[in-house]
């Protein structure tokens, strides 16, 4: 029986047919290049983070690099409580509908970017009678309602799930949430358990930054570990890996993996980039002109990144490919923070270069590097 295509399918693939025709030549000419999708070992997909310009095939580059290069994609906050689930009586599905079809017209395994999180959710979620707090049972319904709606609207189509997001403490144990206030410890658990009655096929994650910290990721093995003794299914950790030049080390890092494979979970590098700038600046309090003097003093590749930190780069970003492979039994997945350097989160006002592509959808001395690797070179 032929498949029949989701309607969404079709708008995205003409979106992406018209997207196509107006690239330029030198664009096109990416086809060329070797695709890191055929070059990563059976068993880890390789994807990136695409934001609503890609997903909806207006920026052309873009599509073109996601669509030649990977065969996983994330949305960067498409999904994201406070975009999908605006207000109590008000869900909106139009562009995240054609995130879901974007990746399935293109054959990718379509990743569903988060569930549960402290940041990016509306006031309203948290929000009880006359000012106070909501109670326990509110928090549930809602966070119920959320869960059920949208994980239960994609059912079948979205391969995984980061379910709970960014839970722990730097020291391991579990943050002071507005979700862990109102509900309780349990908050994380329920998650899970309301993920998997919505899709019990899809796959489940828990997702979380600074993993290289022993005290953090002892505390994200014990979640996990508690989780699974309840009978919950948790299919991975997802480690993000916003990580620098120099730190953490490469012997951190691959503590990572280590502590997950003794303990019996499986690995993903969910948020992949390298920041190449010094800490953000504080800016509260200060007018247009000493905010602007502040980012300036830290922004120094304003004017475009010098070839030694560009080859820094490339070899950061091999050591951790190099990693990957050693330990190819244990990843799931990598994926990409990001599509270009002009897409990160990370510029914030400054100029970033933390991808494998630069401002103009050029792959870099990073993105060779790690062919390089992946072709055993």
């Amino acid at each position: 029986m032929p498949r029949i295509q989701h309607p969404s399918a079709v708008v995205a693939s003409c979106a992406l047919a018209m997207a196509t025709l107006a690239l330029p030549f030198q664009l096109q000419a990416q086809d060329a290049a070797p695709a890191l999708k055929d070059l990563m070992p059976p068993g880890i997909l390789i994807g990136a983070a695409i934001n609503q310009r890609q997903s909806d095939g207006v920026d052309a580059a873009g599509v073109a690099i996601v669509t030649r290069q990977f065969n996983a994609t994330t949305p960067e906050n498409l999904l994201k409580f406070q975009l999908v689930h605006p207000a109590a009586d008000r869900f909106a599905f139009d562009a995240q509908d054609r995130y879901v079809a974007f990746g399935e017209a293109h054959g990718m395994t379509v990743i569903g970017h988060n569930l549960v999180w402290h940041q990016q959710t509306p006031a309203w979620v948290f929000a009880g009678e006359n000012g106070a707090p909501a109670d326990r049972d509110t928090l549930l319904a809602r966070m119920r309602e959320h869960i059920t709606t949208v994980v239960g609207r994609y059912r079948g189509r979205i391969h995984g799930w980061d379910v709970v997001n960014e839970a722990l403490a730097e020291d391991g144990t579990l943050r002071d949430s507005p979700w862990r206030r109102g509900i309780g410890d349990d908050y994380v658990a329920r998650a899970f358990e309301l993920a998997h009655a919505a899709d019990p096929d899809a796959e489940l994650y828990y997702n979380e930054y600074n993993l290289w910290k022993p005290e953090k990721r002892a505390g994200a093995i014990r979640l996990v570990q508690d989780l699974r003794r309840q009978g919950l299914r948790v299919d991975a950790i997802g480690v993000q890996g916003h990580w620098s030049l120099e730190t953490p080390t490469m012997d951190e890092i691959e503590a990572i993996v280590r502590d997950l494979q003794a303990a019996g979970i499986k690995a993903m590098l969910s948020e992949l980039d390298i920041n190449l700038l010094p800490p953000t600046p504080d800016l509260q309090g200060l007018d247009a002109a000493a905010r602007a003097e502040a980012i300036a003093k830290t922004n120094p590749y304003a004017n475009g990144l010098p070839d030694a930190v560009q080859q820094k780069l490339a070899d950061r970003y091999a050591d951790i490919f190099r990693m990957v492979l050693r330990h190819r039994d244990e990843f799931r997945r990598v994926t990409f923070w990001g599509v270009s350097d002009g897409d990160s989160w990370l510029n914030r006002g400054r100029m970033n270069y933390p991808l494998l592509w630069d401002r103009q959808h050029q792959p870099k001395p990073a993105f060779d590097a790690v062919v390089r690797v992946l072709e055993g070179r």
